[in-house]
């Protein structure tokens, strides 16, 4: 049977720490919390009373709790203090030095079988360990902030930790209401080494001014469903704490993916460390405030980076392909009232197209989000054709069809040639070269990425991707069509991936090397992620609704960009696309679906 804990000691009353703390006590557990001096006590002290004040507010706590909670919870300046404590998590700053120490004298205080833990994010728990007679009694517990609120905890094991104490802290960890993963000492652990990655990445974006950081952030909220943007979320954790983070997972692994951006390290220098000092990526109303205020990098509003260009009539839009994509984007288009041309290979593929169109619409009638006469109204303003001669007087023609670069470079050919003058030819694609396509016709200028997001009529993002030769008023127009169909439209430039995809698959990409190396099971990375991160699914759940081939084409046209190792398709990847096990669709990918 796992060991139940009464009394538990916590070094280090910070934000973090006063957190735990709070956890253990609302779980009938006696907590000791230790500081260095009274005003970090005072300190500590006062982060648990404004937390237990919020729950009570909220209902979440009676008054009656909240009394036996902080009657549970003792302060001390006395490491001496915690020799009556069973297991002592420590969670002061992270910097190794300094958790040895701590490690070091709570070995010469507390008894033989008392448990010792750190709360690192990322330091090694093998190097904090050593630092004591009892490596074996060593385990990481590394809580999510903040740990009141946050369902996830890591529970990290070194080589020589004993087998009994990391049953013994996941049995504590599910008492405390969390759900525990249990990995290997690495650093950055599950989520960390797969978010920080990701968020290295997106500073690269914005450091090489490839996109905005409101674009970036609203990019991957809307286009991945992520509770917060990149940049937001590193003001939040703070810039310093994330250099840190980076330069520790970077000395480990040395994959140059974790190497942090140069900007990071001259905006900690430079005390621009996030939220809490008013000012890292966005400026805040002051420190520790949550609330974003203008400064010299805010964008003025719509038609932001467009140099006030004029925007072109559209009245009628042509779009071309039959699959859903086309049918998606053509529903949207009626929907807010343009005259819409589809145009599809075949009698049949046109028919079906509109039948999936009149099914949709249906349903929004019966959901009360549309009315029987807008039905019926945006159904009259669609026409279906085979004939791409009558896109002839259409403003702008979005091609949806397959991901092939030479048939899509045919299609432009054909709309050079069928298509007035002024037109806007734009392309759906989400991974290829725009300005092929825009080179393919003798008026490149016309020509731009409209990457809607599947299903079109629900996903709110459109990624706007100019070539270098795309005019500033055919961007300026995609914007005003964008708004006028509910859609925030952000800005990039023609490279692979464009903003979300270049984001979202070498994290994707990671998660499976983390698989393939057996370093946690696929179940436990998508929780980590899922309640670590607030992401709304898992990398191999999201993986498998995509497409395992689908996701491998996107990861290998990302390599061959940007040439850059750590983008290497997982050969675990490859190998299951090989063997048809595709995702959801095939009934099998990291999962097995056949049996539900």
């Amino acid at each position: 049977m796992p060991r139940e804990f009464t009394t538990v000691g916590v070094v280090g009353l910070g934000t973090m720490g006063a957190g735990i703390a709070e956890v253990m006590a609302r779980n009938g557990i006696r907590v000791i919390g230790v500081e260095v001096d009274q005003a970090g006590v005072a300190r500590g002290h006062g982060h648990l009373q404004t937390s237990v004040a919020r729950a009570v507010k909220r209902g979440k706590l009676t008054d009656a709790e909240a009394e036996e909670l902080a009657g549970r919870v003792s302060f001390s300046t006395a490491l001496d203090d915690l020799a009556a404590a069973e297991l002592v998590v420590e969670a002061v700053p992270e910097d190794l030095e300094l958790k040895r120490s701590v490690f070091q004298r709570l070995d010469a205080i507390c008894p033989p079988e008392t448990i010792l833990a750190t709360n690192t994010s990322a330091l090694s728990v093998t190097e904090i360990s050593v630092a004591t007679a009892r490596p074996s009694r060593v385990v990481g517990v590394h809580f999510f902030n903040p740990a009141t609120v946050m369902r996830l905890a890591e529970v990290v094991r070194t080589v020589v930790t004993d087998p009994e104490v990391v049953d013994d802290v996941e049995a504590l960890v599910r008492r405390l209401g969390k759900d525990d993963v249990t990995c290997g000492d690495r650093a950055g652990f599950i989520a960390n080494a797969l978010l920080f990655g990701y968020l290295n990445h997106a500073v690269a974006m914005y450091e090489q001014k490839y996109a905005t950081r409101e674009d970036i952030d609203t990019a991957m909220k809307l286009g991945c469903g992520l509770p917060m943007g990149p940049l937001a979320l590193l003001d939040l954790i703070g810039v310093d704490t994330a250099y840190e983070i980076l330069d520790t997972m970077y000395r480990q692994s040395r994959d140059r993916l974790h190497a942090p951006a140069p900007i990071l390290k001259q905006m900690a220098t430079a005390g621009l460390l996030g939220r809490k000092t008013g000012r890292g990526f966005y400026t805040y109303e002051g420190p520790d405030s949550p609330v974003v205020v203008e400064d010299d990098q805010t964008p003025a509003g719509e038609g932001r980076g467009r140099s006030g260009a004029q925007v072109r009539e559209v009245n009628r839009i042509g779009v071309v392909g039959s699959g859903t994509m086309a049918s998606g984007i053509a529903e949207v288009c009626v929907k807010a009232g343009y005259e819409t041309v589809l145009v599809a290979r075949a009698t049949a593929k046109v028919d079906a197209a509109r039948a999936a169109i009149t099914r949709s619409l249906e349903k929004a009638v019966q959901r009360g989000k549309l009315t029987g006469p807008d039905r019926d109204a945006a159904l009259a303003r669609l026409h279906g054709t085979t004939d791409l001669a009558d896109l002839s007087d259409c403003d702008l023609v979005v091609e949806a069809v397959v991901e092939d670069l030479e048939v899509k470079r045919a299609l432009f050919a054909d709309f050079d040639r069928l298509c007035k003058p002024g037109a806007v030819l734009a392309t759906t694609t989400s991974s290829l070269p725009v300005i092929e396509c825009a080179m393919a016709t003798r008026r490149p200028a016309d020509v731009v990425g409209v990457h809607f997001f599947n299903p079109a009529p629900v996903m709110k993002l459109v990624e706007v991707v100019r070539t270098v030769t795309t005019a500033d008023d055919v961007a300026a127009t995609v914007h005003a069509v964008c708004a006028k169909l509910g859609k925030v439209a952000v800005d990039c430039g023609d490279r692979a991936g464009f903003i979300v995809n270049a984001l979202l698959f070498p994290y994707l990409n990671d998660a499976v090397k983390m698989l393939e190396a057996h370093y946690a099971t696929a179940d436990d990375i998508d929780t980590a992620m899922k309640r670590g991160c607030g992401y709304p699914m898992g990398p191999f759940e999201l993986l498998d609704v995509v497409g395992l081939d689908v996701s491998l084409a996107i990861q290998r046209v990302l390599y061959l960009e940007f040439r850059e190792p750590g983008f290497a398709p997982a050969p675990l990847l490859e190998h299951l696309v090989t063997a048809g096990y595709l995702g959801r669709k095939a009934g099998r990918g990291f999962r097995d679906y056949s049996s539900r």
